[in-house]
């Protein structure tokens, strides 16, 4: 996947900063596939989201695609420590990713439905309203796999 230096810029405009805020310092001391950690893995979504609206010509909004992408791990917490929030992280984070991004930043409803229906269909009843969200469910399900295939080979 190759994006332009003009795509870089753009997703970059879209994050309005938030990919520098002291939550997305935390994210990157969070663990979420092998050896990989929460705030790169929301990265590659974020590129691999933007890259196939694009090249599919998919004609979602490229500025809720981004948003939604980078914060639809918002969770802020390394899943791993707790043996009991690991077991059912799956299921819960969804909600708690989204709980965290409205108290920070304002968002759409579309925004809303990324966050949460992301981890569809393992939350079944919550499932992908907008092209948006199944974009970036499609494209998380895709680099979780990729993450999670290169943390076995090392």
């Amino acid at each position: 996947m190759r994006l332009t230096e003009k795509e870089k810029s753009e997703i970059e405009y879209y994050l309005q900063g938030m990919h520098r805020t002291k939550e997305a310092e935390l994210m990157k001391r969070c663990v979420q596939h092998g050896t990989i950690s929460t705030y790169d893995h929301v990265l590659r979504v974020v590129r691999f989201s933007f890259y196939l609206n694009r090249r599919f010509h998919l004609k979602a909004s490229d500025a809720e695609v981004v948003r939604g992408a980078f914060l639809h791990d918002f969770y802020l917490y390394d899943w791993h420590q707790n043996a009991y929030i690991g077991r059912l992280h799956g299921l819960h984070h969804p909600a708690i990713a989204l709980q965290n991004a409205m108290e920070r930043y304002t968002l759409t409803r579309t925004e809303r439905n990324i966050i949460e229906s992301h981890m569809w269909p393992l939350t079944f009843f919550t499932v992908p309203k907008c092209r948006e969200a199944f974009i970036v469910c499609i494209a998380d399900k895709i680099c979780s796999s990729y993450e999670t295939i290169l943390r076995r080979k090392s």
